[in-house]
């Protein structure tokens, strides 16, 4: 079965790290896991919902956390504790949430990279998944989204005992979060609605709830030679910008012999991925910039503006594929 990682030109898991990360404008990520050393990473300790001494918070969800430093060393413990709790649903486990940040390196004492700084985005990434620092992976799941969330981690739940040159954390250093959880998508969500259909002689949909929707080409029908675009379900989310990270489902077949040669539905369901940055393939980056966070879309990709002249996996040389795409998140 082929995987979203086939849509791009580079590994699906730089994009789920390295192109959806939130940074300082410097392109550097608060989140992301530090790379692994020969010896043993320690075990992460079970989180704690307090500790002596605590860092103090001010400020509001939604702008950026002024976070005091108490006198004394770090307890050493993990903790996990609910600033503000918010009214939306709770973060299980492989959700999609996407969590903004304000960071300072206890041991230093430094402020550091902030998803509210100029340049910075959210971070959005699977709750849960151990893609990330176990500070912002294991935090957010049973929080609601709208919560903020002081955490306090030792090097085993921050940047281990290597740091992070990138972010300038030390060696050994107790690093402080506050996390805003803004929201969280299960990864089985698709965009629902009355699907509007394209024309007679463009593919034609039809609406499967939580599978994936069936995509039947046109009998007859010669394939377009340009990139179609039609809006199935029109979101009322904001535009999609180019470089942001989406989160979506989608589903594709060949105009050839209309078989469906990838799914998200088949592999796990919402993926996230960069777009308008070259990393997809032309008729996405194309294809989705414009649209609007919790649209339903029909792409027609013409070879041109998919693979060419060249075969991948089980899609022939110049073949048009067509594409359902539900758009679910942008950050």
């Amino acid at each position: 079965m082929r995987r979203i990682a086939c849509l791009l030109t580079v590994p699906l898991t730089a994009v789920l790290i390295a192109g959806c990360s939130s940074s300082d404008g410097s392109g550097k990520s608060a989140a992301t896991t530090p790379p692994a050393s020969s010896a043993s990473a320690p075990e992460v300790p079970s989180p704690v919902a307090s500790a002596s001494p605590m860092p103090t918070v001010s400020g509001d969800f939604g702008s950026k956390a002024t976070i005091t430093l108490p006198s004394g060393q770090p307890s050493g413990d993990f903790v996990v504790s609910v600033v503000s709790e918010g009214s939306g649903a709770e973060v299980k486990k492989d959700d999609w949430v996407t969590v903004n940040y304000t960071v300072k390196d206890w041991t230093s004492g430094k402020d550091l990279s902030s998803s509210y700084d100029s340049g910075g985005k959210p971070q959005l990434y699977q709750a849960g998944s151990g893609q990330l620092v176990p500070a912002f992976d294991q935090s957010v799941v049973g929080k609601k989204v709208g919560s903020r969330v002081l955490v306090v981690a030792p090097p085993a739940a921050g940047f281990g005992s290597q740091g992070s040159s990138a972010l300038g954390v030390g060696k050994d250093d107790t690093v402080v979060f506050v996390l805003d959880v803004v929201s969280a998508v299960p990864p089985d969500t698709t965009v629902p609605g009355d699907l509007t259909q394209p024309p007679a002689n463009a593919p034609q949909v039809k609406d499967n709830g939580k599978a994936a929707p069936t995509i039947t080409v046109p009998s007859g029908e010669q394939p377009p030679a340009d990139l179609q675009q039609y809006v199935l379900v029109k979101g009322t989310g904001p535009e999609v910008q180019s470089g942001q990270t989406l989160l979506v489902q989608y589903t594709g077949v060949t105009w050839a012999d209309g078989k469906q040669f990838d799914s998200s539905w088949n592999h796990g369901g919402a993926q996230a991925l960069q777009v308008g940055t070259g990393s997809l393939i032309k008729g996405w980056d194309q294809g989705l910039v414009g649209k609007t966070v919790g649209s339903r879309v029909l792409l027609v990709v013409p070879p041109s503006l998919g693979y060419g002249d060249q075969a991948s996996g089980s899609i022939p040389a110049n073949s048009t594929l067509v594409f359902v795409i539900d758009i679910l998140e942008a950050v």
